[in-house]
């Protein structure tokens, strides 16, 4: 059973949320759970001295009018009712940006561990994530967390939170105890997504490098857990001698298949159509792939966080294009008040908050926000001319999300990448990747989109004609 999912698990309709490779447990309540220890925490014992670069933040708001007006707008313009005001305990949570410090300031001496509570288990992958959850979707928070100075600020801090998971420290959730990523529960959740997509039956050290005679199974960081890599024989490359087979470039469940892409689109709109331009980061090359065909897929929390090269060619760029870091898209509500729930294409919490021409909380979140985050979002983008002269050039995007944003390219331009070749990886994380094909390319056999298990890395994933 995979608590982190929610299969097979009893959690009331009112209490499930459908999150994207679990990066967050489906039942909501674990959230809160593990949220609300760690409010407990800063709320019971004496205060603890800010860490300089959360000094730093606060100083960024209480400094500047227009930032300090963001992040105190934004707490206040969370509702005041169920689910936002109080936890399923009764517990309140979050309500001012002094309170988000502190709260962060304690996060920040742990890594990424399970939760095991009243309601189930479940793992918290993106800890900054739960602190700012509803806020995010605020009119407020949506533009605190698209200005240029506040995201220069966050991606100060995880510099720093990506050193803390670098650290011997961040291992200590590592082991088998109840909250430990080894523990019973994490194990077979871990080795549950691992096996599904070949349905085998493989052991953790069988399927991933490790040492399970040493301590922490010889991972040194949290991190170093993390970016894993996978045994050689574990995911072999789909048809190596063959041009025309696409390789699966990360361990990653479909989400969205569209073809025919505009140049510039409107990504923030509910459609959320791809912009080529703008996911390209206005590459002088982006004008090439005007039309394209994009695959995008999505990384789960429990899996394995490399890139892989789906073709053979020389790497003509590679970058990593800054971008935003807790931003997703401020939906108007679609339905009219008294109107049907079922009316509206977004999860709003109810008729009251879907007044015509108001912005409501969508409680799906970044569930459906990944088209947009391929706009915004911090990403590597590493272009490839493929030898087979039907493909060409063609891109790879790794979009990252919110903490998980740290994008690491393991290859240069000019050098030539083998299919099935390691191009980089997520540390702390990922979020999703994208494929760019050219117009005129004629690609197809795609996975089914909405399957309910990844795709193999380095496994066939389409087929080029011609």
């Amino acid at each position: 059973m995979v608590h982190q999912h929610g299969d097979g698990v009893d959690i009331p309709q009112e209490h499930k949320m459908q999150h994207l490779g679990s990066w967050l447990p489906h039942d909501h309540r674990v959230q809160h759970d593990w949220l609300s220890k760690r409010i407990k925490h800063v709320d019971t014992h004496t205060a603890t001295p800010l860490i300089p670069v959360l000094q730093e933040f606060k100083e960024l708001i209480e400094g500047n009018s227009r930032i300090y007006m963001y992040f105190t707008q934004m707490w206040d313009e969370v509702p005041l009712k169920k689910p936002y005001y109080n936890d399923p305990t009764g517990k309140r949570q979050i309500r001012d940006y002094r309170h988000m410090l502190d709260v962060l300031n304690h996060i920040f001496t742990q890594a990424p561990q399970w939760n095991d509570c009243a309601f189930g288990v479940g793992m918290v992958g993106v800890p900054m994530v739960s602190v700012f959850d509803y806020v995010m979707a605020t009119p407020s928070g949506h533009a605190a967390f698209l200005d240029p100075e506040v995201n220069k600020m966050v991606k100060k801090i995880l510099m720093e939170w990506g050193r803390f998971l670098q650290s011997p420290q961040s291992a200590e959730v590592l082991t088998t105890e109840s909250n430990g990523w080894f523990s019973s529960h994490g194990k077979s959740d871990l080795m549950e997504v691992a096996n599904a997509p070949c349905e085998t039956s493989h052991a953790f050290e069988d399927m991933y490098v490790c040492d399970p005679s040493a301590k922490h199974y010889g991972y040194t960081s949290w991190d170093e857990f993390f970016t894993r890599p996978l045994r050689p024989s574990i995911r072999p490359i789909a048809s190596p001698s063959d041009a025309s087979i696409i390789a699966n470039a990360c361990e990653s469940m479909p989400y969205q298949l569209s073809h025919n892409c505009a140049l510039r689109a409107q990504f923030w709109i509910k459609a959320q159509p791809y912009s080529i331009l703008d996911m390209l980061a206005s590459d002088p090359l982006a004008a090439q792939f005007a039309n394209s065909t994009v695959y995008q897929a999505f990384l789960s929390a429990l899996s394995y966080h490399r890139w892989h090269s789906p073709v053979s060619g020389r790497v003509v760029k590679a970058y990593v294009a800054e971008g935003t870091y807790f931003s997703e898209p401020l939906f108007r509500s679609s339905t009219t008040k008294g109107a049907s729930k079922r009316d509206s294409k977004m999860d709003f919490e109810d008729d009251n908050d879907a007044v015509a021409g108001c912005y409501a909380i969508n409680t799906s979140g970044l569930r459906v926000s990944q088209s947009y985050l391929s706009a915004l979002a911090t990403r590597a983008i590493i272009f490839i001319q493929s030898d087979n002269a039907a493909i060409g050039l063609m891109a790879f995007i790794g979009v990252g999300m919110d903490e998980v944003s740290t994008c690491d390219i393991t290859v240069q331009a000019g050098q030539h990448v083998e299919k099935g070749a390691q191009l980089g990886m997520f540390h702390f994380g990922g979020s999703s990747h994208c494929l760019l094909f050219r117009e005129g390319v004629a690609v197809e056999g795609f996975p089914e989109m909405g399957r309910a298990c990844n795709v193999p890395v380095r496994s066939r994933l389409a087929v080029v004609k011609g």
